[in-house]
C-alpha cells in the first residue's frame, strides 16, 4: 500500500511537473506527447477505416473478407510491428523519423480493426425497412447513406473510435522504446534509474487518461443514440417519412393512375 501513496505522492510533486535537473521533461509534456501520437494514430485510422466501413456496410460487400482481415489484424504483436519497421525505414531516412513513422503505423494498424467493426456493423444495424422507405421516398445512395444510415448508427460507429483509441492510448507506451515521449517514456526512465515510485506513477498516469477518455467518449455516445438503434425503430422510420415529405411528389396518385 506504501507503493501506492509515494506513487501518488511523485505524481502530484510540484519538481515532476517542471523543467528542471530532476525532471528534464515534466509530466505535462509527455502527457502532450501521448495524446498527440494517439491523436496523429486514430485520426489516419479513421480516415481509412470509416470510409471502408460505410461502404461495406451500406452495400454488404466484402463483409466476409473485412472480419478476417480484423481478425487477423487484432492478432499481429504490435511492438514487433514497431520494432521490424523502425529497422525497414531506418535504413532510407534519419532515424528519428524512421521511429516515428514506424511507431504510427503501428498504431494505425491497431486502430484501423475497431474503428472499421464499429463503422460496418453500425450501418449494418439501421432497420432495413428504414432503409427501403427511404429508397422508396426518392432519396439517392448517397443521401441514405449520409442522411439516414449514419445518423442512426451514431452510438456504434463513435463505440469504434473508442475502443481504437483506448487501444492506442494504452499501447503508446511502447514509443519509448525507440526513443520517442510519451507517458511510456516515464515508465522506461523509472526501470532505468530503478524507480518503482516513477514506474508506478507512470502507469496511474496512463490509467487515469483511458478512463478520461472513455468517461468523454460515453458521453458522446449517450448524446448520440437516435431512435433506430437501440431504440424505437418506428420512430426511426417516421423520421424518414418527415424527411420525405419535403421532397416533391415524383409521381402521380392513385387515381391518376387508373385514369
Amino acid at each position: 500500500m506504501n507503493l501506492f501513496f509515494n506513487a501518488f505522492a511523485w505524481i502530484f510533486d510540484p519538481a515532476n511537473w517542471v523543467a528542471g535537473a530532476q525532471s528534464p521533461l515534466p509530466i505535462q509534456d509527455r502527457l502532450a506527447e501521448h495524446l498527440l501520437y494517439t491523436f496523429v494514430a486514430v485520426l489516419v485510422a479513421a480516415v481509412i477505416a470509416l470510409p471502408l466501413g460505410f461502404y461495406i456496410g451500406h452495400t454488404g460487400r466484402g463483409r466476409q473478407f473485412v472480419i478476417s482481415f480484423t481478425g487477423g489484424m487484432r492478432a499481429l504483436p504490435t511492438l514487433g510491428v514497431l520494432f521490424f519497421l523502425t529497422m525497414v525505414l531506418g535504413y532510407s531516412m534519419v532515424s528519428t523519423t524512421a521511429n516515428f513513422l514506424g511507431t504510427m503505423i503501428a498504431l494505425v494498424l491497431l486502430a484501423i480493426p475497431s474503428i472499421l467493426a464499429g463503422a460496418y456493423s453500425g450501418l449494418e444495424s439501421v432497420d432495413r425497412q428504414t432503409i427501403d422507405s427511404a429508397r422508396a421516398s426518392g432519396m439517392t445512395e448517397l443521401q441514405i447513406l449520409v442522411k439516414v444510415e449514419i445518423p442512426l448508427s451514431l452510438p456504434l460507429i463513435v463505440g469504434g473510435l473508442r475502443s481504437g483509441v483506448l487501444q492506442v492510448i494504452a499501447t503508446v507506451v511502447i514509443a519509448s522504446y525507440v526513443g520517442l515521449g510519451g507517458l511510456g517514456r516515464i515508465i522506461s526512465s523509472g526501470i532505468g534509474l530503478n524507480d518503482y515510485n516513477r514506474i508506478l506513477g507512470g502507469a496511474i498516469l496512463i490509467t487515469a487518461l483511458a478512463l478520461l477518455v472513455d468517461g468523454v467518449f460515453a458521453v458522446i455516445q449517450k448524446l448520440t443514440a437516435t431512435p433506430g438503434v437501440g431504440g424505437s425503430r418506428d420512430t426511426g422510420r417516421s423520421a424518414v417519412r418527415r424527411q420525405a415529405q419535403r421532397q416533391p411528389a415524383t409521381v402521380g396518385t392513385p387515381n391518376q393512375e387508373r385514369e
